[in-house]
């Protein structure tokens, strides 16, 4: 309706007007009579709502209708201390005359219960389920819109969709927030109702005796009978709405509107009824009980058997027909898939890390989680499928464990109201604070407190807050597992990205020359390595190039490496534009070329354990010297023992590069800093 809202907003200043203005008796009996069917109709709107947000103006609606009842408190006080027996309010008379027989001391005691069972029973309760779901409401937000997110990330919804949800969870967190003050408003309601009544009789009785002349008993029977006529007409619409505020507030978990709940719950079982109509009976035929028991026994049983006719009958199998056969489960592609793991990457968070995750208290995991996956896509090339973050009730408050196609590869505990102050090699000095090991590198570092950071960065120490250890921790995490990360999902989002602009390229390449699943394995191998895959162009053009010469993997990895080696120099190169690197002696590098050999169908170095690790203790100690010049470690050797003595590396000493001679541009300067001797 056009304007609707201007008349809504007259309507709620003029009720304070209510309070000032005299009024007609008859403009009085008409708001009073607006007043109960005002309160009747919030009464039935809270029965056939099926969601609390489905009348989110409640606690707004709540405030007036209280306001609106004082206000025709009010109105109604002054004209009856003002007109005594000539109030002519046909309404309050009515309930002061008819309802009670104009005895007002039953009135007045019909009235004080219906406030007590307002004030202790309903509103009390009301007020209880109010406080809990606002509670529960709002400590299950976090993880709602976490939820939300993840969907989002996985591709699960739209961001639309995300959108609305997000909403959603806002308004139903408001709601109940809202609910739970606005049931005050009904507690204070029949508070001020018991006062005003009490007010109005002793102001009455003074106003009689000492105004008008009248005895104790004649203003009694004037002024205290319509006061309680007045207290029942007011207290009536404020019982109906306490009830809608109960009736709303604990219908938590319907289905349909409240009738439809109420009568399917009650008959779901018809034995209930059964039993209840026959005791019934039994207790109206054997004790001295009206016989109106044995009618509503009898009116159970009724309806037990109705209920039971209307129930659906299962249909009767034929004689010749087939017995039935139970399907079995995980039969459909769809239940199978839900049981199959499916995401490459899952982080589980604990509960004390929520709102690190929540938008809405400042959290910003989620918004890292994509800032990384798009830095491994430009770093290494590789594309992600989206990672999902899930909350874990097996893992410790403060704990997340981040696993890689369902198997866990790491997890650490933050500790999030305090920074972690790293010791890069440059502190020698300790700081207060709770010790511990950073989870990307393993560098010693203590939890300090906030007010110690300074002090921290003056000694030393790199000091980062909980997001940033996790992002750089999930960082380097998924970098040492690039090659697990490139799985059919992510290799075919590759190729279909290739074909955008080489179309030609891919279709020469696979399945023409290489199978799919042997180009897969070469990137994984660079990705192994920390070689970033990005110049796919080049990569799939130099396996055109050698695929026809010959399939082996890793003599193809080789000639890609190659083919990438201003890459690969630039990533190992010092600040001086030099490449500065450990050596092996040349008997070294005869020994170890001797020593390859097929094992299992894989070629690998083949040496005494013994030989093996002062081999790789002798390396270990060349390299320390090395980073000590300020420079990061490095070890070079030639091509033909490369791929082998990198892998034997990598199992002792994890981020190490082996790079091959062949491997360096001629404009690139390799400085041999020290030569491991066998």
């Amino acid at each position: 309706m056009k304007n609707i809202d201007v008349v809504v907003a007259i309507l709620i200043v003029s009720i304070v007007f209510l309070m000032i203005l005299p009024l007609p008796a008859f403009v009085l009996d008409f708001f009073q009579l607006l007043n109960i069917s005002i309160s009747m109709v919030i009464l039935f709107s809270t029965m056939y709502v099926k969601h609390a947000l489905d009348i989110s103006s409640f606690p707004t609606l709540l405030l007036i209708v209280t306001l609106f009842r004082l206000g025709l408190n009010v109105a109604s006080t002054r004209l009856i201390l003002l007109e005594g027996e000539k109030f002519q309010g046909k309404v309050i008379r009515t309930f002061g005359e008819f309802v009670v027989k104009g005895d007002y001391v039953v009135g007045l005691i019909v009235f004080i219960i219906l406030v007590i069972i307002q004030f202790i029973v309903i509103t009390r309760g009301a007020e209880r389920i109010a406080e809990v779901a606002a509670r529960f409401t709002l400590d299950a937000m976090p993880g709602k819109q976490m939820s939300v997110d993840a969907d989002l990330n996985a591709g699960l919804i739209t961001e639309e969709e995300a959108r609305k949800r997000r909403d959603l969870i806002r308004r139903e967190a408001d709601f109940y927030g809202a609910m739970d003050g606005a049931t005050k408003f009904v507690r204070g309601d029949a508070i001020a109702s018991i006062i005003i009544v009490f007010v109005n009789i002793l102001g009455g009785l003074l106003i009689g005796i000492l105004k008008h002349g009248l005895s104790v008993a004649e203003a009694a029977r004037v002024y205290a009978l319509l006061t309680v006529g007045d207290g029942l007409v007011t207290q009536i619409p404020a019982l109906l709405v306490s009830t809608a505020t109960g009736i709303l507030v604990s219908r938590a978990a319907s289905k349909e509107n409240l009738g439809q709940d109420l009568v399917r719950e009650l008959t779901a079982e018809r034995k209930v009824l059964f039993i209840s109509g026959v005791m019934l009976i039994f207790l109206g035929i054997a004790t001295p009980l009206p016989f109106t028991s044995t009618i509503i026994g009898l009116a159970f049983v009724l309806l037990a058997i109705y209920t039971t006719r209307l129930a659906p009958q299962p249909e009767k199998t034929p004689a010749v027909a087939a017995p039935t056969v139970v399907k079995p489960i995980l039969t459909t592609p769809q239940e199978v898939a839900d049981v199959l793991q499916t995401d490459t990457v899952e982080i589980e968070i604990g509960y004390g890390l929520l709102p690190l995750a929540d938008p809405s208290q400042g959290g910003d995991l989620l918004e890292r989680i994509t800032m990384i996956r798009k830095q491994i896509a430009f770093d290494l090339g590789l594309v992600l499928s989206p990672i999902r973050v899930r909350d874990s009730v097996l893992l410790k408050p403060n704990e997340y464990v981040i696993k890689i196609r369902g198997a866990e590869v790491s997890r650490y505990e933050l500790v999030p109201n305090r920074l972690l102050a790293i010791n890069p090699g440059t502190a020698s000095q300790k700081i207060a604070g709770i010790p511990t090991k950073e989870p990307a590198f393993g560098m010693q570092a203590f939890w300090i407190e906030p007010a110690r950071k300074d002090e921290a960065t003056k000694l030393g120490y790199t000091v980062v807050d909980p997001p940033t250890v996790f992002a750089t921790h999930l960082t380097e995490t998924l970098k040492r597992n690039a090659a697990d990360l490139l799985g059919t999902r992510e290799f075919n989002l590759l190729l279909d990205g290739l074909r955008e602009k080489f179309p030609q390229l891919v279709s020469d390449l696979i399945p023409s020359v290489l199978k799919a699943g042997d180009v897969k394995k070469i990137l994984q191998r660079l990705l192994a390595e920390q070689v970033s895959i990005r110049n796919l162009p080049l990569i799939f053009e130099t396996l055109l190039e050698y695929g026809e010469k010959s399939t082996d993997i890793v003599y193809l990895t080789e000639q890609v490496r190659r083919a990438l080696k201003r890459q690969i120099a630039q990533s190992v190169q010092a600040e001086d534009g030099k490449i500065h690197a450990v050596g092996l002696d040349h008997g070294l590098e005869k020994r170890l070329a001797e020593s390859i050999q097929d094992v299992a169908g894989e070629r690998k170095i083949v040496l005494n354990p013994q030989i093996l690790r002062e081999i790789m203790e002798s390396i270990s100690k060349q390299l320390e010297l090395l980073m000590r010049k300020g420079y990061m470690p490095v070890v070079v050797c030639s091509g033909a023992i490369r791929p082998y003595l990198a892998s034997t590396v990598r199992k002792f000493l994890p981020n190490v590069p082996v790079i091959a001679y062949e491997e360096i541009p001629e404009d690139i300067t390799l400085q041999v800093e020290g030569v491991v001797k066998l």
